[in-house]
């Protein structure tokens, strides 16, 4: 017992004792962390408040330029009746009416034709076919569409409804066709970066417990990425709800309230901007009221405009409040 007691003394004895002190980093090195630390936290907050500075700008004065024409009566009416600058029966100059129904309904028919189209193929190109020619010409399809300018989506949109329809054919389902093409590339990149990210163990554990591959994609991979996927298409509606060009070749542009989206011109919010922009001074004649504003069109402009960025708050609001309700719930 005394020599096994010897030999463990020995062995004890022969560790080698690890002075940590010397690892320590010196105090030059931790105050030039220090200061590298407070240099990037400086150029990070720099950086943010130099891209905020834009946006607030922007918001900012389309605030005061068009809060003043932004009313009820701006919001209820329509451009009939509407002359120079002269004040309607209803003491108002005119109103966007039928541009917001115009734009809500356009839109919402560029949504039903691309959604589910960008999420069904983002759908095939991470469950179903990941590599293989097809696969490939697919992204490369994509890539062409999301590059292409808005006119040529317009284009083709008013060549296929003039062989559909004949010649002159305008409409809303048609501008509704012409920034589907703009969003698709959109939903489908998005979409596929978001079904990627969801982990194969959840694919696996649902295969392995019996679930068809379908039911799998439509109730844990879908569900799960769900957020992603309607992040992606808020940033695809918001891609193409200010298009100008493509509307003005597809959907046209009136002054009367359009609710048919599948006859007749119909004017978006983009387009009524536009227009107003274009008009710089209403004309008052000699002698008219004095109610006659020259500078309506321009306040027009600016209080469509504040209008359409409240919409796309709107959706955008709508669209985490959905992605909230029906995400996958974590304990």
């Amino acid at each position: 017992m005394s020599d096994s007691r010897n030999d463990n003394s020995q062995q004890s004895s022969a560790t080698p004792v690890i002075d940590f002190d010397k690892f320590k980093p010196t105090r030059s090195y931790t105050a030039a962390r220090k200061r590298k630390d407070i240099a990037m936290h400086v150029l990070i907050v720099m950086a943010f408040v130099i891209a905020c500075i834009p946006l607030i700008s922007v918001l900012w004065t389309t605030l005061v330029n068009g809060i003043h024409r932004f009313n009820w009566d701006f919001l209820s009416h329509n451009m009939t009746n509407v002359i120079g600058g002269e004040a309607t029966a209803t003491n108002g100059y005119g109103g966007i009416l039928h541009a917001i129904v115009g734009t809500l309904e356009i839109t919402a028919g560029a949504m039903v034709i691309s959604i589910p189209v960008g999420i069904m193929c983002s759908v095939f190109l991470t469950e179903y076919r990941q590599t293989g020619r097809l696969s490939r010409m697919i992204h490369l399809l994509v890539d062409v569409m999301s590059g292409i300018p808005s006119i040529v989506a317009g284009l083709f949109a008013f060549s296929m409804f003039a062989i559909l329809a004949g010649p002159g054919t305008l409409n809303g389902f048609e501008g509704s066709v012409a920034l589907s093409l703009l969003m698709i590339p959109t939903v489908v990149k998005t979409t596929e970066e978001m079904l990627m990210i969801v982990p194969n163990d959840l694919r696996e554990a649902s295969l392995a417990l019996g679930v068809t591959k379908q039911r799998t994609i439509t109730k844990v991979v879908l569900r799960t990425a769900l957020p992603g996927i309607v992040s992606g298409s808020i940033l695809a509606i918001a891609r193409v709800i200010g298009e100008t060009a493509p509307l003005l070749m597809t959907a046209g542009y009136i002054v009367s309230t359009n609710a048919n989206l599948f006859s007749g011109q119909m004017t978006t919010l983009p387009v009524f901007v536009y227009q107003e922009y274009s008009k710089l001074r209403a004309n008052c004649p000699v002698g008219s009221s004095a109610s006659c504003v020259t500078t309506i069109p321009m306040e027009r402009a600016w209080a469509a405009a504040l209008m359409l960025i409240l919409i796309v708050l709107v959706l955008n609001l709508i669209g985490r409040i959905i992605a909230r309700v029906f995400a996958v719930k974590t304990k």
